[in-house]
Order: structure tokens, then C-alpha cells, then sequence
């Protein structure tokens, strides 16, 4: 999502995830009689992140967890079916919470340009580094979902802007930082495990937006590889 104010010349065409995730279910919903019975076809997997009893068989409190998790993430339908969206949505977040401290272990972000800000779409993580060493992240992002992926490649940070409001979808992008025409790094009030995506631009929790805005600078380099599951 998002896209720059044309002014005279149109302009270029986890930390958080080194420690444990936070997988709290929150508040419960209301309407629980809208719960499902059905048992999904990821229902062992589902119940066993969620620290359910792995029976493989839908109950009331199964459908109440896996319900609340849906609700937080903004997964729909939200009736507790523990179906291959919900267990998608999931599995990535395992395999975000394996990489630790070492997101660059593959080598395929350059570690030859000093500060980067890497963007790896596979797994949904983002980091910055300095050569080999790694300096904030590795943090969940959300990418560009179907038909509005985020462009892969080697980019440069060319316009900033604390307050942004996209002209196009009419919703602010605080602490965007613009580096391929409309694609940007920038916060959203959204769940980062929110499907199917944005549109095009790099979403980012608060904390972890203001992060990359006091680390990163017009002309730093930002590297995007890999493709997002479901693009």
C-alpha cells in the first residue's frame, strides 16, 4: 500500500522475533454461539500451538481459542475452523520465531554495502545490518499481497516522510520511507500476521517503523528477496 504526493516532477516511477512471540489469544469474542463444530483439517497443528489438548477434535474451548486467534489477527472468517488459512498464519510464525538472532544466515542479503535494510518476503521478516553485523530485528512485516507484490531487488531510500497520507487509498502511513515509486516501509495498526497482504508496501508495527526512521537515511540501500507465501 501507499504511494507519494507528485510535486513538479513525478519522483522514482525480530528484534521482536529473537524472543519468544507473544501468541496471547486476548480478549474472547462475544457471540461464541457463532462458533464452528466442524474439525478442521489442521486441527492437531492448530491445537498444538495454541497449548490446547491435541485430540484432533473440535471442541467449545478449541473453537473459543482458535476464534480468538482469528479475531486477533484479522483472520476471516473468524468461527474457529482450524482451516489452512489459520494454520498458514501460524506456521509462519514458527518458522519466523526459528530464525533467532541470525536472519542473514542464507547470505542472500548483501553484506558489502554497510547499512541495509533487508526484506526477506519468504519468511515476512525485516532487518537492518551493517556488513555481517546485524543491528535491529530480526521484526514481522507485512508485504504486498497477490496482483500488488512487493518488487524484489536492489533499492535505494530515496524520499522520507514522518506524516504521509497516501493519496490513492486515503490512510496515513506514518514514518514512510519510500524506496521503489509507491513502495514504502511504514507503520499500520494492523496485525503483521493480517492476511492476504498490503498493497505493495512494507507494513510495520509502530515501535518497529520509528525504529527503521531513526536508523535509516535517504541514499541507504534496501534489499528485497525471496516471495510471499500465497503471491
Amino acid at each position: 500500500m501507499g504511494d507519494i504526493r507528485r510535486r513538479g516532477a513525478v519522483a522514482l516511477g525480530i528484534t521482536a522475533l529473537v524472543a519468544p512471540l507473544t501468541l496471547a489469544l486476548g480478549a474472547a469474542p462475544a457471540q461464541a454461539a457463532s462458533c464452528t463444530t466442524q474439525t478442521g483439517p489442521y486441527q492437531k497443528k492448530v491445537e498444538k500451538f495454541l497449548g490446547r489438548p491435541v485430540d484432533g477434535k473440535q471442541s467449545a474451548a478449541d473453537c473459543k481459542a482458535i476464534r480468538a486467534f482469528q479475531t486477533k489477527h484479522g483472520i476471516t472468517p473468524n468461527i474457529g475452523y482450524a482451516g489452512p488459512v489459520t494454520w498458514g498464519v501460524m506456521d509462519l510464525m514458527l518458522k519466523q520465531k526459528a530464525v533467532g538472532k541470525n536472519p542473514n544466515k542464507s547470505g542472500k542479503c548483501p553484506v558489502g554495502k554497510g547499512r541495509i535494510a533487508c526484506v526477506d518476503l519468504t519468511l515476512q521478516l525485516s532487518w537492518i545490518q551493517d556488513g555481517k553485523k546485524l543491528v535491529y530485528g530480526p521484526v514481522p512485516v507485512r508485504t504486498g499481497r497477490n496482483g500488488y507484490e512487493t518488487r524484489t531487488g536492489l533499492k535505494k531510500i530515496y524520499w522520507r516522510n514522518i506524516d504521509h497520507v497516501s493519496t490513492i487509498y486515503d490512510v496515513p502511513m506514518p514514518y514512510s520511507q519510500f524506496f521503489d515509486g509507491g513502495q514504502a516501509f511504514h507503520s499500520v495498526g494492523i496485525s503483521m500476521w493480517n492476511p492476504p497482504g498490503s498493497h505493495g508496501c512494507v507494513n510495520m508495527t509502530k515501535t518497529d517503523a520509528k525504529k527503521y526512521w531513526s536508523l535509516l537515511k535517504k541514499g541507504d540501500d534496501v534489499y528485497v528477496y525471496g516471495r510471499k507465501p500465497g503471491t
